[in-house]
């Protein structure tokens, strides 16, 4: 990584916030080299590659930080989001008995057995850009029951989840999970919204009833067979929060001048990034930017993102941008693959699962 130590995790929030509002944050390594003045007078480089924002910001201040983070990088450190470091802890060590359970426990909620995508992957089960992600993961979505005879394929993604017989506290901590985060990521639309022009709730019809978010509890080996923890891949939703565990690494962020930028987690932080569907509602204003987990000096990490998405059959409204925000906004960019990025929710989602999982799709007659 471009930096290394970081004198505090505190100086070094506080470095970067008190910095001019309207920043140039591209090139992203631009910040990935910036330093830090200690009271001693020594200079040491900042260990992290990203904006941070601060949600406890007041709104005059917060507001058009986050426009200008989410347009120029469309990734950034999230602090003062309020969620309890004690629920974070449950989860991360609820995580960590999820993949310590003998490997037949976990294959008996493979994903495989679910029509609706959900339940436990293993190493190399999953593909990016058709190669094979190099983790094991359990994935879970809203606890409902499947659509009766549904007119569109991607409907087929409302259904039941997967539970390990073994962890029965882990539903009850997702579910605070969940409703922990989707404050968070409502907090922040609405915030979006208001920085835009538009009334701030503006995007709450599409998450109306049965929004649907996906929860991936992720790990990430040591001894890896790859180095495609998961391949560079843009967000097919609308924001994602992501939990990495604490002094772990691998996760990098694409700047178009610069490269790969490693994007290690900052402490009581969570890393949010843009989808595409924010980026197709804001006409391109706002950035959905490739991303991936390089495993080359990786060790062994559990990461949690949470993507905040509207119900399968919305499509977000498109923002009328006031005309000096218009006049930067650069159109809605090319699948990463050169596959349609379609407005409605469910249309993208099944497009990425398909892809992501053919074993499971084929198993289910989608293909």
């Amino acid at each position: 990584m471009v930096g290394v130590t970081l004198p505090s995790t505190a100086g070094s929030v506080a470095a970067v916030r008190a910095r001019p509002k309207r920043l140039g944050f591209t090139p992203i390594g631009t910040l990935a080299r910036s330093a830090d003045r200690r009271d001693d007078g020594v200079v040491t480089a900042l260990s992290i590659a990203l904006p941070v924002v601060d949600l406890r910001d007041d709104p005059a201040d917060l507001r058009p930080r986050l426009r200008t983070v989410a347009h120029d990088v469309g990734f950034f450190y999230l602090t003062g989001h309020g969620v309890p470091d004690e629920l974070i802890q449950r989860l991360l060590a609820a995580a960590r008995r999820l993949f310590a359970l003998p490997q037949q426990d976990k294959d008996a909620v493979a994903m495989l057995n679910s029509p609706h995508f959900r339940g436990y992957t293993r190493l190399g089960g999953e593909l990016t850009g058709g190669r094979l992600d190099w983790r094991e993961q359990l994935d879970i979505g809203p606890e409902r029951a499947p659509v009766d005879d549904p007119q569109a394929p991607y409907l087929n993604l409302q259904g039941p989840n997967q539970w390990p017989a073994a962890l029965p506290e882990l539903p009850g901590i997702v579910a605070e999970w969940d409703a922990a985060l989707a404050e968070v990521a409502r907090k922040l639309l609405r915030h979006w919204a208001a920085s835009l022009g538009s009334p701030g709730d503006i995007f709450d019809a599409a998450f109306a009833r049965t929004p649907a978010t996906l929860i991936k509890i992720v790990r990430y080996p040591r001894d890896a067979q790859s180095t495609q923890g998961v391949g560079a891949h843009r967000d097919a939703g609308v924001l994602t929060l992501l939990l990495a565990e604490p002094d772990s690494s691998g996760l990098q962020v694409r700047d178009p001048n610069a490269g790969w930028i490693d994007a290690d987690p900052l402490p009581g932080a969570f890393i949010v990034n843009i989808g595409e569907m924010l980026e197709i509602a804001t006409g391109g204003y706002l950035r959905a930017t490739e991303h991936r987990v390089n495993l080359a000096h990786a060790g062994d990490r559990i990461s949690v993102p949470y993507f905040f998405n509207p119900r399968l059959d919305a499509q977000l409204p498109v923002l009328a941008l006031p005309a000096d925000l218009a006049g930067e906004a650069r159109g809605v960019s090319a699948d990463s693959v050169n596959e349609q990025i379609f407005p409605v929710y469910g249309r993208n989602a099944w497009k990425s699962r398909l892809r992501a999982h053919p074993d499971v799709a084929a198993a289910h007659g989608y293909v």
